[in-house]
């Protein structure tokens, strides 16, 4: 893993268990389980998953930077003029904030430490 690199995409999805069929059947992806609301994938040729909502599903892409000092990485983006959208918080295998760029695009940094 690299700082400022993109490591992962997460999507949504009203139905975990189809979605999971859909791309295995048709893409060969495998699939682990994180609790009821959350899918990882692999065999994609990047790392993501699939978070469930029952919310509209407009835009439903996350990409997500990783970088290994979150308060750092967080402080040149506001600097930058970037909004934060979600502030940090932990999930299983570290912690993550989301922000949004000048031009309204959402995206995350995640860190394992």
């Amino acid at each position: 893993m690299q700082n400022n690199h993109i490591n992962y995409v997460e999507f949504k999805a009203k139905d975990l268990e189809a979605i999971k069929q859909f791309y295995h059947q048709s893409f060969g992806w495998g699939f682990t389980d994180y609790g009821p609301t959350y899918v990882a994938f692999s065999d994609s040729g990047l790392q993501g998953g699939f978070e469930k909502s029952d919310k509209k599903i407009v835009n439903g892409a996350l990409v997500i930077l990783y970088h290994e000092n979150l308060a750092a990485i967080k402080g040149k983006i506001v600097e930058a003029g970037g909004k934060i959208s979600k502030d940090i918080f932990s999930f299983p295998g570290g912690r993550r904030f989301h922000f949004r760029d000048p031009a309204g695009n959402e995206l995350a940094v995640w860190s394992d430490r």
